[in-house]
């Protein structure tokens, strides 16, 4: 029996799990959303704050299905080969990172 299963077996375990899951999801989010407007890897970051909620809430899953189908028509219409799409995305996460290191040092 896994972790999720033992809480989720008590009574109100479940409760404090998706309480759990939408506090630490939330506030993920929220501090990808700031790094959207500050120096950081906003948006990697806000899409990992969604993934948590996604994985207890369907409305955070069906955001990120979402987001994922206007990425992929976005590519298709500019037809951007997949070896470009992933050294872009590597690229803006390096810059992001080297961008915090220099400013923060």
């Amino acid at each position: 029996m896994n972790f999720r299963q033992q809480i989720k077996s008590n009574p109100y375990g479940s409760v404090v799990w998706r309480v759990f899951i939408g506090v630490i999801g939330g506030l993920v989010t929220i501090i990808g959303t700031i790094f959207l407007f500050a120096p950081g890897p906003g948006l990697l970051v806000l899409l990992a704050g969604l993934g948590i909620l996604a994985t207890e809430f369907a409305w955070a899953a069906n955001a990120i299905r979402k987001t994922k189908s206007i990425a992929q028509s976005t590519s298709e219409k500019f037809r951007i080969p997949l070896w470009v799409k992933y050294l872009l995305i590597a690229g803006g996460a390096l810059f992001s990172i080297v961008l915090l290191v220099i400013l923060y040092a």
